[in-house]
């Protein structure tokens, strides 16, 4: 699934002989500005936990500024730190999964790199792991700094992703959760290249538990996300764990075809008896109009459907790596700044 370059390098390979109890996931795109300051707060969080052996994953998804650089400067303070840079932009989907097959913790915690994801749960999602928890789902109960349509647009998407997905996928929780090892194992044995992860992640089932936290506002820089790739992220989840679109719209095929043969033997046997003249222009064209809708709707949603068996069959890779780094982590100290 990955390709590592002939010239990547170590800066020092000698690792800790003890199993990492936990890799922590950060795929960054054009996140040069937050980096720093999100690698100081999780350090703070880590030097809590100084009885654990902790690595930190770096994901540079092909940023366009200095993201890849500065992932260089940060110090190995409480924990090994791996630094994998892609050969571009591939995608969040893509450098969570370059992650997860990278990971060697036997449980891994995925964070967004703008700090909406706090570090400080770290140390209670360890401890519901512990308890037996095979994934720890974190909820959002508010979502600060977002707009309120936002808000609601958020709200609906997920409730319609539950309604519709053949697998439960827990409401209002994104990315930001734990795998145990043998979950991260399952997903790392999925083949399918169309990857939408809070569906992926949920898949696997075994022992999930939820916390619920309030998501802050995003400490500095703009999201990376248009309003357009959000509409496409959510269409490839309601489409990668489900077919009931598909039933969907069958079934409401069926129901104009129906309803047009129902309501021409109507027109037929009022100008029959009656003899009153057909409906006019208007009516006419607004039924066309209707029909014509619901059928490019319907082939635009077998588009979406035959767009991901095709891009299943090339069978191409999911990223490459183009260089990936390890810095061993130091005990002594934090980072000041």
């Amino acid at each position: 699934m990955q390709l590592v370059s002939s010239q990547a390098k170590s800066i020092n390979s000698s690792f800790k002989a003890e199993p990492i109890t936990l890799s922590i996931i950060v795929a960054a795109y054009n996140e040069a500005e937050m980096l720093p300051l999100f690698h100081y707060e999780l350090s703070k969080v880590l030097a809590t936990l100084p009885n654990e052996n902790i690595e930190i994953l770096y994901i540079n998804d092909g940023s366009e500024d200095q993201t890849w650089q500065v992932m260089q400067q940060l110090p190995a303070h409480h924990a090994t730190i791996e630094l994998i840079n892609l050969s571009r932009n591939f995608g969040k989907e893509a450098a969570m999964t370059a992650g997860l097959d990278l990971a060697k913790g036997q449980s891994a915690i995925l964070l967004d790199a703008d700090l909406q994801d706090p570090p400080e749960l770290i140390p209670q999602m360890l401890a519901t792991w512990r308890e037996g928890a095979d994934v720890v789902n974190m909820k959002r109960k508010e979502r600060l700094g977002e707009s309120s349509l936002k808000k609601l647009s958020a709200h609906l998407y997920y409730r319609l992703l539950a309604q519709l997905s053949d697998v439960k996928i827990e409401k209002d929780v994104g990315d930001f959760r734990l795998l145990s090892r043998r979950v991260i194992d399952e997903i790392k044995n999925l083949p399918e290249r169309n990857r939408y992860m809070k569906g992926i992640m949920a898949w696997p089932g075994f022992k999930q538990t939820v916390i619920t936290f309030d998501r802050p506002e995003r400490a500095a820089g703009e999201t990376k996300w248009s309003f357009i790739q959000l509409v496409q992220l959510g269409l490839s989840g309601i489409t990668s764990f489900s077919v009931r679109p598909l039933r969907i719209a069958t079934w409401l095929g069926i129901l104009v075809s129906a309803s047009a043969f129902i309501f021409s033997l109507f027109v037929f046997i009022k100008a029959l008896l009656l003899g009153d003249p057909v409906a006019g222009y208007p009516s006419l064209m607004l039924v066309q109009l209707w029909l014509g809708g619901v059928q490019l709707m319907a082939i635009g949603l077998l588009g979406e459907y035959v767009g991901r068996i095709f891009t299943e069959t090339k069978q191409r890779p999911v990223y490459l790596v183009m260089e990936n780094l390890s810095k061993k982590a130091q005990k002594a100290g934090i980072m000041h700044g």
